[in-house]
C-alpha cells in the first residue's frame, strides 16, 4: 500500500490562489504558519478583504477543497 501525502495551499476568500502565500504546503501546520506570518507582518496593512486566508488541500481526485479558514487573519488588528 502506498501512501500518498497531502498537500496544501492558501488561498483568498475567494478561493483563489493566495495573492502573495501561493505555494505548495506539506502539511496543514506548514500552511496555517505561513498564514500566521503573513498576517502579522505583511498582512497587517492590508485590507480585511485581502487579509483573509483560507486553506486547501488537494483532493485525491484533484480538487481542491477547503478544510478551514484561520481566525487570527479574518480579525482586525488592535496594535
Amino acid at each position: 500500500m502506498v501512501f500518498k501525502r497531502n498537500l496544501y495551499r492558501l488561498v483568498g476568500l475567494d478561493g483563489a490562489p493566495h495573492h502573495v502565500l501561493d505555494a505548495p504546503y506539506e502539511s496543514i501546520d506548514a500552511a496555517l504558519k505561513a498564514a500566521k506570518v503573513w498576517c502579522n507582518g505583511q498582512g497587517l496593512s492590508c485590507k480585511i478583504k485581502d487579509k483573509g486566508i483560507g486553506v486547501q488541500v488537494l483532493a485525491g481526485n484533484g480538487t481542491w477543497r477547503t478544510v478551514c479558514y484561520p481566525s487570527n487573519c479574518l480579525q482586525l488588528s488592535h496594535a
